[in-house]
């Protein structure tokens, strides 16, 4: 069995419980590989440094980062900072774990994005100068190559854009040798969708933690979580349910389901033991017959 695991960036979400418990799947033979966020540390940089934040809505009424080249600096600054943390304390708990951005060895591969539909004061418009990209390829040959030497990949943004490419080119064709070299850039691209693909890639049961229990029915009361998805129906209930920053979570759990993954938990990353809690049942469990 493999597990992704992504933890969230959110202030109320402490990663604590989350290495503890992949020390522990971590001993017990599971393959692990934890991917993780950094949104909120991500604007604090930004705020200490002036800056202010930007986010802004697709047609589709999603929300996401708007990330300009300032931004784009702060965020590479922050995500390695986070990532070290994230490896030392696994190291701390006896966890041999291995940190890479999406850039390292072309992880996460796809085209830059440098202009995006927005909606602004209910206008569709063109924004440019964003920094952004699409997974199109996951690098698992190498995942594979570091979960079979027992070791634990620490993943996260950013991913390697390739610049003024086609979302359908490969990333072996595309550096081949047989003609000019592609000129790759370091791009935001968002974490729940990272761990999505990688676990896609590695048909693996992928674990969204986040700070709450779970999807609700009605955001507002804990006590309407939805606690499993095996059909369409259901999953056209859940994707009403979900607001906010949840509905890209519902996002990235189709495109996980949609890779290969046989299950996408979102589960509580404060509850004890989050990740063996999560896959003993806590949370909201989807799965592929869902979408089927």
């Amino acid at each position: 069995m493999t597990v992704v695991i992504k933890v969230g960036g959110a202030r109320a979400v402490d990663p604590a419980g989350a290495l503890a418990d992949v020390a522990t799947i971590y001993e017990d033979g599971t393959d692990v590989a934890l991917v993780h966020g950094g949104s909120t540390a991500v604007d604090d940089t930004l705020e200490r440094l002036g800056l202010e934040p930007e986010y802004v809505e697709t047609p589709s009424g999603v929300v996401g980062r708007f990330t300009d080249a300032e931004t784009m600096a702060v965020f590479e600054m922050v995500f390695g900072r986070l990532n070290t943390q994230l490896v030392a304390g696994l190291q701390s708990q006896g966890v041999d774990a291995v940190g890479l951005n999406g850039v390292d060895g072309k992880l996460l591969y796809g085209p830059r994005k440098s202009a995006v539909r927005v909606v602004e004061g209910g206008t569709k418009k063109i924004r440019r100068g964003d920094h952004s990209g699409t997974i199109k390829q996951v690098n698992d040959d190498l995942l594979r190559s570091l979960l079979d030497g027992h070791y634990v990949p620490v993943a996260s943004p950013p991913m390697a854009g390739k610049e003024g490419g086609r979302e359908g080119q490969s990333a072996s064709n595309s550096s081949s040798g047989d003609g000019p070299r592609e000129e790759i850039v370091p791009v935001n691209t968002d974490a729940d969708r990272s761990a999505a693909a990688i676990a896609g890639a590695l048909d693996a049961t992928l674990v969204l933690l986040t700070d709450v229990e779970g999807v609700y029915e009605d955001p507002e009361d804990p006590a309407t979580l939805i606690d499993s998805v095996e059909t369409s129906a259901e999953w056209e209930a859940l994707e009403a349910a979900a607001e906010g920053f949840m509905s890209r979570k519902i996002m990235a759990a189709r495109e996980a389901l949609e890779g290969g993954a046989p299950e996408v938990v979102v589960a509580d990353a404060n509850a004890d033991a989050p990740i063996t809690s999560a896959l003993d049942g806590d949370g909201t469990h989807m799965f592929q017959e869902a979408i089927e």
